[in-house]
């Protein structure tokens, strides 16, 4: 889909006081010289702040990052987050219009929109307080179907309850989002099967309807004095290395005394508590042998070419007279000569 800005733009932009040091203090969350990675958040605040983007506000943005004009008009024409194009100065509805809303009755919504706002999608109303979209999939599956205003979600709607919430809002009102039908969350509707004791003691509304319902308006625009700056990130002390007695960083230190290796490796120092020995150092008397076992069917294991095994000792062939005899089909075996130069039979 094709997005361009909108054909009339406001002369400037500027956020307010209070959205202006809650920009500032998002662009200290990256490293110098990574500030255009706080592009969207700003945009997003620029959109929250007039209620659509316009293109003074994003080249006001870039200007703040640092980037040029076109590189913040890639990510706001990207983005169908962003509103290119004026919205309703109260609120700009949107309805979900995947499949599960779709199967519940968002063509239903979807015509109260058009009924009482405007016959086509990103359109004013007539007295300039409303738009209203289609949109993807809001993730209320279980509680369709479902339309955004503003910051909430209402939830299990028809036709006829879109219709009051639209003159709810018309009227000053900022109606309680969450299900409309009833319904605390996205439990069954005949109540909980399963955690039941989890019904009793519960609040009235579940945690983002109460959220909402303390905010009292999450439909306004927004303009930074909402809620208090909080830069948490920018509190936080560096932390500190750990040094030794001589107040340098302490770092592993070969074993004292002990040369490397053949390999070149030293040993490095173990704690008190290893039970592991020291090469070239006999084992403690109480250390438990690590030692292998040698059994009949385990062994001595060894190295190399000198390392031999029962069955490597059979494959070879016997290897005395009286062996040989044993054998049919073998001659008896002279003096045992290395194992390098036996002639292989």
């Amino acid at each position: 889909m094709l997005r361009r800005l909108y054909h009339e733009q406001p002369a400037g932009f500027a956020f307010t006081p209070a959205n202006q040091a809650w920009a500032e203090a998002q662009i200290t969350k990256y490293p110098p010289g990574r500030q255009a990675s706080a592009i969207i958040p700003l945009l997003w605040r620029a959109q929250e702040q007039q209620g659509w983007l316009t293109r003074a506000a994003i080249e006001h943005v870039a200007d703040m990052l640092g980037l040029a004009y076109i590189r913040a008009l890639e990510v706001a024409t990207f983005y169908f987050m962003f509103q290119l194009q004026p919205t309703g100065s109260i609120a700009h509805i949107q309805i979900c219009g995947t499949t599960s809303c779709m199967i519940c009755g968002a063509e239903d919504l979807i015509a109260v929109c058009r009924e009482k706002i405007s016959p086509r999608p990103h359109t004013l109303s007539a007295d300039g307080r409303f738009t209203w979209e289609e949109v993807e999939c809001l993730g209320a599956c279980a509680n369709a179907p479902a339309a955004q205003i503003g910051k909430d979600y209402y939830e299990d709607l028809t036709a006829e309850q879109l219709r009051k919430l639209l003159d709810d809002l018309a009227g000053g009102l900022v109606p309680v989002p969450g299900p409309q039908n009833g319904r605390y969350a996205s439990e069954p509707l005949t109540g909980l099967t399963s955690l039941t004791g989890q019904d009793s003691g519960r609040t009235r509304y579940n945690a983002s309807v109460q959220r909402a319902v303390d905010l009292g308006d999450t439909v306004k625009r927004i303009d930074g004095t909402e809620v208090p700056l909080l830069t948490p990130w920018l509190k936080k002390p560096e932390p500190e290395p750990v040094t030794g007695a001589a107040g340098e960083a302490t770092e592993p230190k070969p074993g004292a005394g002990r040369p490397a290796d053949e390999t070149g490796i030293t040993v490095q120092e173990a704690g008190a508590e290893s039970a592991g020995a020291v090469p070239g150092e006999p084992a403690a008397a109480d250390a438990p042998s690590s030692a292998p076992v040698t059994t009949p069917e385990a062994p001595m294991p060894g190295t190399g070419a000198e390392a031999e095994t029962p069955a490597a000792a059979a494959a070879d062939g016997p290897q005395t007279p009286a062996d040989a005899a044993d054998v049919p089909g073998r001659k008896p075996a002279g003096p045992a000569a290395p194992r390098g130069l036996r002639e292989e039979e």
